[in-house]
């Protein structure tokens, strides 16, 4: 009877780390999720920008996730999609986990620093007690504002914020007074910022529009989609959910996304206004804060001097 048993048993392997354990007993049958050690180290990885974030990202060893991650902390003072320069560079210190001495992902960025046109911006993970990680400066101030730069992730800007453009249909003078992302029918369309959708629908050249107030100052206009995401009007939506899909709905040449900002009912170039800053780290964890994120820092400019050291011919 007992070879009956060892002949009746399956495992399955959910993922790398754990696997289900179905074994037939006398009473049945019995299951259990078997999980494998996992160890977690620090890894380092540099590049200079060359082609594009994603390629030489790639091609220092980082995977889609963790380049998404850098581009999330960053995203705010640096546009990923017209902004990077030949010669930029970024080193960051992430989580690297292994079973078996075979790594299996990155974990989170834990510290980085991203140089763009000359300027040095820093970023470091802070866990609250609560679990709750956020990215902040060396000096305690978060990296998130209160928009995003850009409402699609790495699209093109086929135009630009223009008071004297010509209409490509109209063939006339009228101001552009937003910015347009070329990018494919149903490319997911982010809320800038949180706020509620104070209007949905179709709005002459426009086409399929939403706008979204945020707070008592500022509004979004997002036109030319293909269609709605599942806000209502009246819905309150938070920053980065998807509120549409890109199309060329109205007057449009193709797919694009015409994306306006306006502040107190003005409009200004969402590519060069200066956006608020999200909280900062409370007083009362200052002290928290730099016990727990200078460790890391001094990893990271240990690991780049190290790196640099290296390099000297």
């Amino acid at each position: 009877a007992s070879d009956v048993y060892k002949r009746q048993a399956i495992d399955y392997a959910i993922d790398k780390v754990k696997t289900l354990q179905v074994r037939a007993t006398t009473n049945g049958f019995a299951s259990s999720i078997i999980e494998k050690p996992v160890a977690t180290s620090h890894s380092l990885a540099s590049a200079v920008i060359h082609n594009s974030l994603f390629y030489d990202a790639k091609q220092a060893g980082l995977s889609d996730k963790t380049i998404m991650e850098l581009a999330n902390i960053f995203g705010w003072d640096i546009d990923f999609s017209e902004g990077l320069r030949p010669g930029d560079s970024f080193s960051l210190l992430y989580e690297s986990k292994h079973i078996d001495d075979e790594r299996i992902e990155n974990g989170h960025i834990l510290a980085a620093e991203f140089t763009n046109r000359g300027d040095k911006y820093q970023a470091v993970r802070f866990v609250d007690k609560e679990g709750r990680a956020e990215y902040f400066s060396a000096n305690g101030e978060s990296m998130r504002k209160t928009f995003l730069r850009n409402p699609i992730d790495f699209a093109r800007v086929s135009s630009h914020f223009n008071l004297r453009r010509k209409h490509p249909v109209l063939n006339r003078i009228r101001a552009h007074k937003g910015v347009d992302y070329a990018a494919s029918t149903g490319t997911p369309i982010k809320a800038t910022g949180d706020g509620r959708i104070i209007f949905r629908g179709v709005k002459g050249g426009y086409g399929r529009v939403i706008i979204v107030q945020h707070g008592q100052q500022y509004s979004s206009l997002y036109a030319h989609m293909s269609k709605y995401g599942r806000y209502k009007n009246g819905s309150y939506v938070k920053q980065g959910q998807t509120i549409g899909y890109v199309g060329k709905s109205g007057l449009a040449t193709g797919p694009h996304l015409h994306y306006e900002f306006r502040v107190n009912g003005v409009h200004r170039n969402p590519l060069t206004t200066k956006f608020p800053a999200a909280s900062p780290i409370k007083k009362h964890l200052l002290a928290e804060f730099k016990q727990q994120t200078a460790p890391l820092l001094g990893q990271l400019a240990h690991a780049e001097q190290t790196q640099l050291a290296l390099n000297q011919p």
